[in-house]
């Protein structure tokens, strides 16, 4: 079942980005493995999927040592009581949604000798449950956070609202694009999930996070 899954995420990615004329090697498909076996892990991981993402810094520290050769992505809520672990083992922080977060994640970086990459979560839903930073806040919170050492921003990311029709998340993905652009064009995007990733791709996405997509029947 996953090997028919990923080949099938492939082609849709294959297909969008002939349509948009963009190279399907340059969109970095993160496996989100929150719930999964290492067992499972272990095969997308044999099918050629290197880069996974975790949403529990206690559930990653569980898998860490019996998968190797992969880049780790926490793309869940950090707590900055978890900020001491998390820096240990990802590589790459997603959800980066507050100055304060920033400053802890660099406390702990320093202290391992480490340069941390993160990505700063946007809000760019209205919805009050959603995490991260205000669209109109972001110049200043960029000018607070990139004073830190041993932090370093590779780009944006945000959660589009869950729609029944995959379009009306367009404007949230194009939003972000655009204020990338605006910002820092080299910049990566990391946006788009199962139901959504497609659109997020035309709109710019660099990263997609996927785990029904690649680990539930279809």
């Amino acid at each position: 079942m996953i090997k028919e899954n990923i080949s099938r995420v492939k082609h849709r990615i294959e297909q969008v980005c002939g349509k948009v004329k963009t190279d399907p090697d340059k969109v970095t498909l993160v496996c989100v493995t929150k719930g999964r076996t290492v067992a499972q892990i272990l095969e997308a991981v044999s099918l050629g999927l290197k880069h996974i993402g975790e949403s529990r810094v206690q559930e990653a520290l569980e898998k860490y040592s019996q998968i190797s050769g992969v880049t780790w992505h926490m793309i869940g809520h950090l707590q900055s009581n978890k900020v001491k672990e998390a820096v240990k083992i990802f590589d790459l922080i997603h959800s980066v949604d507050s100055v304060s977060l920033a400053q802890e994640i660099n406390k702990q970086a320093l202290k391992i000798n480490k340069v941390q990459g993160i990505l700063l979560e946007i809000k760019t839903s209205g919805e009050a449950s959603k995490s991260g930073f205000a669209l109109q806040d972001l110049s200043e919170v960029w000018s607070e956070i990139k004073k830190l050492k041993n932090v370093r921003i590779k780009g944006l990311m945000t959660i589009a609202p869950i729609v029944s029709d995959v379009e009306a998340a367009r404007p949230y993905f194009s939003e972000l694009r655009q204020l990338r652009d605006k910002l820092n064009s080299e910049w990566l995007l990391s946006m788009g999930m199962s139901d959504d990733f497609e659109v997020a791709i035309a709109e710019g996405a660099d990263i997609i996070r996927l785990g029904r997509a690649i680990f539930s029947r279809q």
